[in-house]
């Protein structure tokens, strides 16, 4: 479970300042699949990011039950001079999960061949996407944060990585950033939209994607 107690983030830009979250109280039950929409620039990913512990809220706090995923497709924490194969042995160390077994899933997965074992310094961004989201797939958590993983690659990698994600939401809960309505419907049991710091909860996941698709217009 996710739970945002008056949770709140702005920024000055330019000596102005923009609300991300003002004083948003909300729960993300444990086990469901939350969408999580809004229009650009609206703050989903600062909102991803605060929950992965990588960005303080301004005020407020985010409480939170079971494990925890980095944002999936996160590839900023690679050590560039390690190669892929020993990112991923790290990577696994720290979460304890068996290091051979995951290698093993990344190198099948990610489709890097022998760029596995080379630095990851030397990979292209989608490349680097890759292999953070074979790692990140590779690893059971009770909660993936989700950030538009799935237009990496070509159709068949997307495809292959839709069909892992949902085979994933079967046993663990989430919270997706998409802008893929097909895959939300899909796999999602709720929704939130974010708008202008603000957040509306829908069970109804249909009426969340049409209450979005009228802010859009």
């Amino acid at each position: 479970m996710i739970e945002l107690v008056n949770l709140t983030k702005y920024f000055y830009l330019r000596g102005a300042r923009t609300m991300v979250a003002d004083n948003i109280n909300a729960t993300f039950p444990s086990g469901k699949t939350v969408a999580l929409l809004g229009r650009n620039g609206a703050g989903k990913s600062s909102l991803l990011r605060m929950i992965a512990g990588t960005m303080w809220p301004s005020d407020g706090e985010i409480k939170i039950t079971g494990s925890m995923s980095w944002p999936v497709g996160f590839a900023g924490s690679f050590h560039g001079d390690l190669t892929g194969s020993q990112n991923a042995s790290f990577i696994a160390r720290i979460y304890g999960v068996d290091t051979q077994e995951l290698c093993d899933y990344v190198q099948d997965f990610a489709e890097l061949g022998q760029h596995f074992n080379l630095p990851v310094r030397s990979y292209s961004s989608g490349m680097r996407s890759r292999l953070a989201f074979g790692i990140s797939m590779g690893i059971q958590f009770d909660t993936y944060l989700v950030d538009e993983v799935t237009s990496v690659g070509d159709a068949a990698f997307r495809r292959k990585s839709r069909e892992v994600l949902v085979d994933r939401m079967k046993s663990s809960g989430a919270i997706m950033v998409s802008h893929d309505m097909g895959i939300i419907e899909a796999v999602c049991d709720h929704a939130a939209i974010l708008e202008k710091g603000k957040m509306i909860y829908f069970e109804d996941v249909k009426a969340a994607i049409a209450a979005h698709r009228e802010l859009m217009l």
